[in-house]
């Protein structure tokens, strides 16, 4: 796994999200993210577990 730093379009885009709803799902912590400086930070690996913890 990749531990590429994504931004908020970045994984809006990956997942095929609008970035308002990417941040959504990031601001009610249904998205393993991080605040870098006020702005979301997401690790390429964590989003790939929460997509597979998604299909259980």
């Amino acid at each position: 796994m990749s531990d590429e730093i994504l931004t908020i379009k970045e994984v809006a885009k990956y997942l095929k999200l609008t970035e308002k709803t990417a941040y959504r799902l990031a601001a009610e912590r249904k998205l393993p993210g991080f605040k870098v400086g006020g702005a979301w930070r997401f690790k390429m690996s964590d989003i790939n577990a929460w997509i597979e913890k998604q299909k259980d």
